[in-house]
Formats: structure tokens, C-alpha cells, sequence
């Protein structure tokens, strides 16, 4: 009998994943958490199929598998599982690649608004018992009037520059691996990554962090930045150094900030962003609504039973054909 284990799940149960592969014959185990190296050394060694969201799955966990045949990652980035030593051992790694993209791209836009217009400070002044302007009218923005730079032309990426459309700001993207007449026919620029830092009011990422990303928003990238950038997050948090964006916020070389994402996560309550007043952080939900996480879970499932199954595995992010 094939089993699979699940490392680790926010979801109130799995019985969607266990709807999906028991019909199959496939026992399904699955644990809550996946931050003790041992226990999760221990679950997935004999595991045929293992289905990851947050758990370390590095190259000393891969290596205590013994008969795994996929593995799977609830969500679109993968940087929670060690590519190279999965197909070291000829493992496919998956991923979920479009379960939430309009949830994330409604996120990013809805950042964006909010730095431009101030909306949540002036929503706090109004809380706290006071009438009137919360920030300079210097710092109250109109979007028309500022150019977006979106880093990434994906599926996400390109979402948020359609959006972006309607309000009619200038929208200029680097993506090295997406052709340029594509981007122009959506009606947005093609740049460098360089002339996007230098020509933008407003900066959104939308990459994946990756050995070439990691902390590419840096003391130097900064540099090269519009005094006064507003800059959001919707990605993940390794792209950018923490301590360098705080210090650019305190500086004002960077106006505003607004993540979803942050390094490390949780995000430490006494790092000194969590109460700049500049700074919007959510908890990593930018992907969340009801529909994004049942397609989620289907989906992952839904890998896993196409490997049983013995057929082609479409969204294997590591190369390896299974």
C-alpha cells in the first residue's frame, strides 16, 4: 500500500487531502507541525509521497528518505525544500503555481493604495480619539501621477500591472526571462532592473527567492533608488535585508514600507519596523480566501495522486522528470 505524509499544515484538518488519496488506497499521515528535525527525519523516510507547506525539507531531511517518489509543496515559491539535493536523488519537487494569484495581486494593489493615500495611519488617528490629517499633505500620494515598478513578470506580476491600468500610473517591470514584446503588448515598459530602481515612486515585488534574489533589496540596491521609494513585499522576505530597510525608512530614502512577508518569520516584535509608523506588515495572508486555499489543497492532493496514478507530472520546479 502507497502511504503519504503530510509534514506540517495550518488547515483546520486534511480530510480534503484524505478524500482525494485514500480512495487510492493511499494511507495518509499527517502532522501539525514540522520543526523538529528528528520527528520529521523519522516521518518521511518511509514515505512514498510527502506534502510540505513551512517544514525544513533541507538536504539532511532528503537524504532520510528512503522511497520517496514526489515531493510536493503547498504554495508557489519552494524555498523551504532543497531543489538541488531532491534531484540529486532523482526526486520531482512540485508546487501549487496558480491557486492564488488574484488574491496576491489584489493584495499588492491594496498595499500600494494604502501607502499612497496613508490610509491606515489616518484610519489610526480617527481610533485614537483624534480629528483631522494624520500626515503631511506632502506625503498623501495620487497614484496616476507616480510610476510602478513591478520586479517580476509572472503570473502575479502581471496581474498587478493589468490592475494597475485602471489607474492610469506608468507601469515599468524587469523580468530577464520574459520576452519584451509581451510586456509591451500588455501596455507596461520593459527596463533594467537598475533604471526601474531609479525611475520608480513605487516598487512591488513579485520573484521568488532564489540564490540571484536573495537580499537583493539591500543598502546598495537602495542606493540606487528614488529618494523616497514606497516599497511593498507580497513575495517573500528574504529578498530584502531588514536591517537595511529599516534603516532606509529611518533615513526617508525609502517613504513607506508594506509587507506581507517578512525575514525572519514570525517577524521578532522588538525588531524596530514592527513600530515604525511608516510600515504596514500582515502576517504572511496575502494568498488566503476560501477558494485559494480548497484549490490549494486539491491541487497538492491531486499531484500526489497523478505520481500513484503513474502519470506526467506538470508543475515540477527542479527538473527532474518523474
Amino acid at each position: 500500500m502507497p502511504n503519504a505524509v503530510i509534514t506540517d499544515y495550518t488547515f483546520p484538518d486534511v480530510d480534503i487531502e484524505r478524500s482525494i488519496l485514500e480512495p487510492l488506497g493511499c494511507s495518509l499521515e499527517a502532522r501539525k507541525s514540522g520543526k523538529d528535525p528528528a520527528a520529521l527525519a523519522a516521518l518521511v523516510r518511509d514515505a512514498d509521497y510527502v506534502i510540505t507547506q513551512f517544514a525544513p525539507v533541507n538536504a539532511e531531511i532528503i537524504a532520510a528518505m528512503r522511497r520517496c517518489r514526489v515531493i510536493v509543496r503547498y504554495g508557489i515559491g519552494v524555498d523551504n525544500v532543497d531543489l538541488k539535493a531532491a534531484a540529486a536523488r532523482g526526486i520531482p519537487v512540485c508546487n501549487v503555481p496558480d491557486f492564488c494569484t488574484d488574491e496576491v495581486a489584489d493584495h499588492a494593489l491594496a498595499m500600494i493604495l494604502d501607502l499612497s493615500r496613508r490610509i491606515t495611519e489616518n484610519a489610526l488617528k480617527i481610533r485614537g480619539g483624534e480629528w483631522g490629517i494624520a500626515v503631511p499633505v506632502t506625503a498623501m500620494r495620487t497614484l496616476r501621477n507616480q510610476t510602478v515598478g513591478i520586479v517580476a513578470y509572472g503570473r502575479i506580476g502581471r496581474e498587478v500591472a493589468l490592475r494597475l491600468k485602471g489607474f492610469k500610473c506608468p507601469v515599468i517591470v524587469f523580468d530577464p526571462v520574459v520576452d519584451p514584446a509581451r510586456m509591451r503588448a500588455d501596455g507596461v515598459e520593459p527596463v533594467s532592473l537598475d533604471e526601474l530602481y531609479a525611475r520608480s515612486d513605487v516598487i512591488s515585488l513579485h520573484c521568488p527567492s532564489t540564490e540571484s534574489t536573495r537580499y537583493m533589496i539591500n543598502a546598495s540596491s537602495i542606493a540606487k533608488m528614488k529618494k523616497g521609494v514606497l516599497f511593498v513585499n507580497v513575495a517573500r522576505g528574504t529578498l530584502v535585508r531588514t536591517d537595511d530597510l529599516a534603516a532606509a525608512l529611518r533615513s526617508g530614502a525609502i517613504a513607506g514600507a508594506a509587507l506581507d512577508v517578512t525575514d525572519p518569520e514570525p517577524i521578532n516584535p522588538d525588531n524596530p519596523i514592527v513600530g515604525m509608523p511608516n510600515v504596514l506588515i500582515n502576517a504572511h495572508i496575502a494568498s488566503a480566501s476560501p477558494q485559494a486555499v480548497l484549490k490549494l489543497r486539491t491541487d497538492a492532493a491531486g499531484i500526489v495522486r497523478a505520481a500513484i496514478r503513474g502519470e506526467k507530472l506538470t508543475t515540477v520546479v527542479n527538473g527532474v522528470v518523474a
